[in-house]
């Protein structure tokens, strides 16, 4: 059997509102071990020709990978914009027993 790889999720949400109902539901599915929801982010970015300002919340989403996909498949459905970005970054190296503590929490 493979060894589950940890991985972190960066998204943005509209608002903390958003960024919790995410978060929880995505632990309370086992899709992630924890979710860390930084509240105040402002964000510049180019949106459909025009440069856009918004103030974001940013979840940070510890999971495996072999959650990724039901990851990616539960924040677009539950997000609000038309374009949610969701970025993942394998983890190369951590505490051992915290990415042990991801990947036992990160089975559903």
């Amino acid at each position: 059997m493979r060894k589950p790889q940890v991985v972190i999720i960066y998204t943005t949400t509209k608002d903390v509102k958003e960024a919790k109902k995410i978060g929880k539901t995505l632990v309370d599915r086992k899709l992630a071990a924890c979710v860390n929801i930084i509240p105040k982010m402002n964000s510049v970015y180019r949106w459909k020709g025009s440069v856009e300002e918004a103030k974001e919340a940013v979840l940070l989403v510890k999971t495996t990978d072999s959650n990724v996909e039901k990851v990616k498949k539960s924040i677009v459905k539950m997000h609000s914009y038309e374009l949610p970005c969701i970025l993942v970054f394998p983890v190369e190296s951590g505490l051992g027993s915290y990415l042990k503590y991801i990947v036992d929490n990160s089975k559903n």
